[in-house]
């Protein structure tokens, strides 16, 4: 990836660099058959940032998100690699709370649940606080898989972590909340040869590559799964391991 990355050109850009805001996405992955299948959605074309890719579900870290209470906690090994290079004030609520947002966006986006809905998936109303009202969230499932800073002069700067699942930890997979917030254009399932196939942005594809293999030979991720850090600095693109 580098800072003049062609997957980012249709998106306004800024000459001063913006601060990277913390976001979380959820890669979620199925095994019903030999070829293992991941959920992807298209973005708008009217958004500012990479309109027409697509995309895992995700989005920004909430302020609600650090103070949500949680049932079962991220693995220990999990909690201390979202520790490692935090930017500002390293805090443990934050780590939590971008496990949290993936759970959340993924929700709000595409109605799927991580977790046990139990009465939650009675529910009229569909919105997070409700779901939240119902059941106590667990995030012990939540594998961390990769890390980015989008470069500078970016309409949006995100740093943004990965996390990956196996979708029977979902509760509702096949029967979502709701349809979605129209955020993303209807998310479907695709193998991760079809997925190659569409208008990526280069770090979801760059993510795609590395975790092929990986769902290939087994359904889930250990904790200790090594996690690609990327970033941009000076004038060049770098990759560290977390």
């Amino acid at each position: 990836m580098s800072e003049r990355d062609p997957d980012l050109t249709a998106s306004r850009h800024f000459i001063e660099a913006q601060k990277p805001r913390d976001a979380a996405t959820l890669i979620i992955v199925r095994h019903d058959d030999a070829t293992p299948k991941v959920l992807l959605g298209q973005r708008h074309d009217s958004h500012a940032f990479m309109p027409n890719k697509f995309v895992f579900p995700g989005g920004r870290l909430d302020t609600s998100d650090m103070r949500t209470k949680v049932g079962q906690d991220l693995h220990p090994l999990v909690h201390e690699k979202l520790l490692k290079h935090m930017r500002g004030r390293m805090s443990p609520s934050r780590a939590r709370g971008l496990a949290i947002a993936a759970i959340r966006e993924t929700y709000e986006e595409t109605g799927l649940f991580l977790g046990n809905l139990r009465a939650a998936s009675t529910l009229a109303n569909e919105e997070w606080r409700g779901v939240l009202s119902a059941t106590a969230l667990d995030l012990s499932n939540l594998r961390f898989f990769a890390r980015a800073i989008t470069p500078p002069g970016r309409t949006r700067r995100f740093d943004s972590r990965f996390f990956v699942a196996h979708a029977r930890h979902i509760g509702n997979l096949d029967n979502p909340g709701h349809p979605g917030s129209g955020e993303l254009l209807k998310p479907l399932w695709f193998s991760f040869t079809e997925a190659l196939e569409l208008d990526l942005p280069q770090i979801t594809r760059d993510v795609l590559k590395r975790l092929q293999p990986l769902m290939e030979k087994q359904e889930e991720l250990g904790p200790d799964q090594p996690v690609s850090f990327q970033y941009f600095r000076g004038k060049s693109w770098r990759e560290e391991t977390l």
